[in-house]
């Protein structure tokens, strides 16, 4: 995923449409949001930043996050029109005393807490580079997210919450307009000949994130004219009230760039580059090897690939196979099956209990790539909920 991008702070409230909240038979609750309106245009680029996000309150378990790209009357768009390169929601807590930028306490005090606290999943990557609880890219339409009863992810805890703070959501949203775009692939790769980015790049640097601004522009064919589009993420959340049933499960993020030595000190890159093999189709193996400082019961685990992935394993220190993911490509032009798009990823779902990951057991976790062409800005992560304990 690439998260290197400039912060869209907005200086008023976000505005959005709860479409539905409904009761599922086994009590599930759900809410669909839309995230606020953004343009693009043939080749060009939206990576946007939305702070305090609609999100579900109170002490709840959610059970799934699923989202889309859809235009301003609600209608999916295809991955052909606006790849979904990726999104996520991260959580932060807020100050409630903030009065035009200054922070003040009750009886109109000044107080010294910072006025934002971000609250990063549990991964070994969770800086500035993997810190979100939820997200996915142009798979998410066709990967399940959903965890198995009584597994969740706690949040809206108010003993967790110091006051006086109170819990947020943000979200982040890349896609790159494909329409008229005189390299498909080499625009979905972030590839830096393709676009109007040379700045404050390094050495070497030949395609990624740092090529891929908002509002950046991948070239298009001479000629080709389309007007704008305005488009909106749409992404419903499953939950249910917490209870002394649910059990709760951490969220890790891994990374294959991720290696640690003997001191256990993590290095993750998030993307990395692919040298074309001659002479034909070959798969490019990466390896990374990666802790997870405290264990538990493996509940749900699914990778996270670009175009041209060919499946990720994770595997335990003793060689046992944890859990294996593969892309599933598209083979129409209809939403959900685009041709030459990753439209989904297998997911594991191991019966409780079944696969344990030990506390600070050193994993190893391997990405394999089609080599037939060179690659840009690639990714081999790994999402994986943990449970420290199982249902009674």
């Amino acid at each position: 995923m690439r998260f290197i991008s400039r912060l869209c702070i907005l200086s008023s409230a976000i505005l959005v449409l709860q479409l539905s909240t409904v009761y599922s038979l086994d009590q599930w609750k759900s809410a669909t949001f839309l995230s606020p309106k953004f343009e693009v245009g043939p080749g060009s680029v939206a990576r946007k930043k939305f702070l305090d996000i609609p999100f579900p309150k109170g002490h709840i378990a959610v059970k799934s996050v699923e989202a889309e790209v859809v235009d301003e009357v609600g209608k999916p768009v295809r991955l052909h029109e606006a790849y979904l390169d990726h999104w996520s929601i991260i959580k932060y807590i807020k100050h409630m005393y903030i009065t035009g930028g200054m922070q003040i306490g009750e009886g109109g005090r000044p107080i010294q807490q910072p006025s934002t606290i971000f609250r990063r999943n549990s991964g070994p990557c969770n800086g500035e580079l993997l810190p979100e609880f939820w997200g996915l890219g142009s798979e998410t339409r066709g990967t399940s997210t959903k965890l198995p009863d009584p597994f969740g992810i706690e949040v809206g805890d108010s003993s967790q919450i110091p006051y006086p703070y109170e819990e947020k959501w943000k979200l982040d949203v890349m896609v790159i307009d494909m329409r008229g775009v005189e390299d498909r692939v080499g625009c979905m790769e972030c590839r830096c000949d393709l676009y109007n980015v040379t700045n404050n790049l390094k050495p070497n640097y030949k395609g990624g994130s740092s090529c891929c601004h908002d509002n950046s522009q991948c070239r298009v064919r001479n000629g080709f004219v389309a007007p704008k589009k305005t488009l909106q993420l749409r992404y419903t959340v499953r939950w249910v009230d917490w209870n002394h049933f649910q059990v709760p499960a951490k969220v890790y993020i891994l990374d294959v760039t991720d290696n640690v030595g003997k001191g256990i000190t993590h290095n993750c890159q998030v993307e990395y580059d692919i040298q074309a093999k001659v002479g034909g189709a070959c798969a490019d193996v990466k390896n990374g090897s990666l802790s997870i400082e405290t264990g538990g019961y493996v509940v749900y685990a699914v990778a996270r690939q670009h175009l041209g992935g060919l499946g990720s394993t994770l595997y335990g220190q003793d060689g046992r196979v944890l859990c294996t993911s593969t892309p599933k490509y598209g083979r129409g032009r209809n939403v959900g099956n685009e041709k030459g798009y990753i439209v989904g990823m297998s997911t594991c779902y191991p019966h409780p209990g079944s696969v344990k990951i030990n506390n600070g057991e050193i994993l190893t976790l391997q990405s394999k790539y089609n080599n037939s062409m060179s690659r840009t800005g690639v990714v081999g992560q790994f999402y994986v909920l943990v449970a420290d304990r199982l249902p009674h």
